[in-house]
């Protein structure tokens, strides 16, 4: 018994339907999707791999990346997927931490991997974005069955690393219940099945397009269009093939200034889902005078999977994520005291379901401070519910940023920046952005007697950060606003250069 690898994936053994259509226009079916999966298995185990242990994969997105997914699904190997944007030396900390046994990158970068990786104790293996690699290379002659390993619900599944305060990431651990529970919720509630096809062009390193898009296509039962990356061109070429779209803002702010998108276009559309960034109501509002459809919009978590949604049927509000998800319960409470707050009120967002982690590997303080003992993960997010329970997100806790869907700690940022010579100190903020929901923004305050050169800062955030982190303007100012207790007011900032980026 392996409840995730069963439903989601041994499910569909044998069947010839289609899966995945590919750029290439081939189409690959689940069954000879599930044979390369049992030939990748066996490969994982040759190496080693026990259930529990970890494999970090710093890949393209492709079908075989997806296939090693539902390999460790089917090994009991703990999968932990990674931002193919980040550096060598965020790659480095995630090994190290995560104890990974076995790591697969891109072949071009093989050269500065091995000996970081090999340093670390681990193997590595390589596969490219076109499904070439030491990984498929070995795995081409080996078995296409694969007897499932036996796994429990409450056994680890994946590992998705969410950054802190500190700039130390936490590695939130989900089980086989976090993963499919959440999916059959979904899978429900927004109306998914066999017959649907679902047009993929998120990245499979994030909980949106795999542990969302992809798992509630596999329950389902349904196939995908593979996009590589949200193309508008191949969006709009291959949209009279789908039903479903799943994205964030940036996609459906993209397609509006598409003048090809348009209702005759869409018809044959079921749903646009939109999520892991907040979506401008003048986007909701462009989008339904344009297709004659409107938006549904959702609230999730690396921690959490999916907690609300606006409802299939009934009023997909502007502003609002919706309803809580059946299974889930959610609370907003006093930051201070933990106290559940009147409907109406603003406080932190509190959940608790099946949907909620198990807790952050190797930090039993990060885990005790924001998971209560009954249950409730604290989200650090400011909201409120009102009477009738839709909730609106009305801030972030601890100054997260969400950058078109990517989590970005200011912290992080601040702490490169502060070392560039020249630099007193910086505030790293997000401002609104019509095509990310949010953009970041660093504030610099030069040395006495010093002039930071803006080249210096970007070149510091080149090295050290994931692109998706660096800042998109850098404003100097001589200081920055304070309280009385001497602590920096992000908030007056924020407000500052709330219209930077509006057109």
């Amino acid at each position: 018994m392996n409840p995730l690898y069963d439903r989601l994936f041994g499910a569909h053994a044998g069947r010839d339907t289609p899966f995945l259509h590919l750029p290439s226009g081939e189409t690959l079916s689940h069954d000879a999707f599930l044979r390369s999966v049992a030939q990748l298995a066996h490969v994982l185990v040759g190496q080693g791999l026990a259930p529990g242990d970890r494999l970090a994969a710093q890949v393209e997105k492709s079908p075989e990346a997806l296939a090693l997914y539902a390999a460790c699904a089917q090994t009991g190997v703990v999968f932990l997927p990674l931002n193919t944007a980040y550096t060598r030396d965020e790659l480095s900390y995630f090994i190290k931490n995560s104890g990974a046994r076995l790591v697969v990158g891109d072949p071009r970068k093989e050269g500065d991997l091995r000996p970081m990786v090999e340093g670390l104790g681990a193997a590595l293996m390589t596969l490219a974005a076109d499904g070439s690699g030491t990984l498929t290379q070995a795995a081409k002659d080996r078995p296409e069955q694969f007897d499932t390993v036996a796994r429990g619900e409450d056994d680890l599944a994946a590992f998705l690393y969410t950054s802190g305060t500190t700039g130390r990431s936490k590695g939130a651990m989900l089980t086989q219940k976090n993963l499919l529970s959440n999916a059959e919720t979904l899978v429900a509630h927004w109306r998914f099945t066999a017959q649907d096809v679902l047009l993929h062009a998120l990245p499979i390193f994030h909980t949106h397009g795999l542990f969302v898009a992809t798992n509630v296509m596999l329950l389902a039962g349904g196939a995908m269009i593979f996009l590589p990356k949200p193309d508008v061109d191949q969006l709009i070429a291959r949209m009279p093939e789908a039903t479903s779209l799943m994205g964030v803002p940036t996609f459906y702010t993209r397609l509006l200034d598409d003048p090809r998108f348009d209702r005759d276009l869409t018809r044959g559309m079921r749903l646009f889902i939109s999520g892991s960034a907040p979506l401008l109501a003048e986007t909701h509002v462009r989008f339904e005078q344009r297709t004659g459809h409107r938006i549904l919009e959702r609230y999730g978590m690396t921690e959490t999977n999916m907690n609300t949604s606006n409802p299939y049927d009934g009023e997909r509000r502007a502003g609002t994520v919706g309803l809580p998800l059946p299974g889930v319960e959610l609370k907003v409470c006093d930051p201070e005291t933990g106290a559940e707050l009147p409907r109406g009120d603003v406080g932190v967002i509190e959940v608790r379901g099946d949907n909620v982690f198990k807790g952050y590997w190797q930090m039993p303080e990060k885990t005790a401070a924001e998971l209560r003992d009954d249950g409730f993960f604290i989200t650090g997010d400011l909201g409120t519910q009102g009477e009738d329970g839709y909730v609106t997100i009305v801030g972030r806790g601890k100054d997260l940023i969400i950058s078109g869907g990517y989590n970005i700690y200011p912290k992080e940022i601040e702490l490169v920046l502060d070392e560039v010579p020249g630099v007193l100190e910086t505030a790293v903020i997000g401002v609104p952005h019509p095509d990310f929901g949010e953009t970041v923004v660093a504030v610099v305050v030069p040395a006495r007697g010093a002039e930071p050169e803006e080249t210096a800062l970007r070149a510091a955030c080149e090295t050290r950060l994931a692109r998706f982190k660096h800042p998109r303007r850098y404003i100097t100012l001589p200081e920055l606003p304070r309280n009385t207790m001497g602590k920096v007011q992000k908030n007056v900032l924020r407000e500052t250069y709330r219209d930077l980026f509006r057109t």
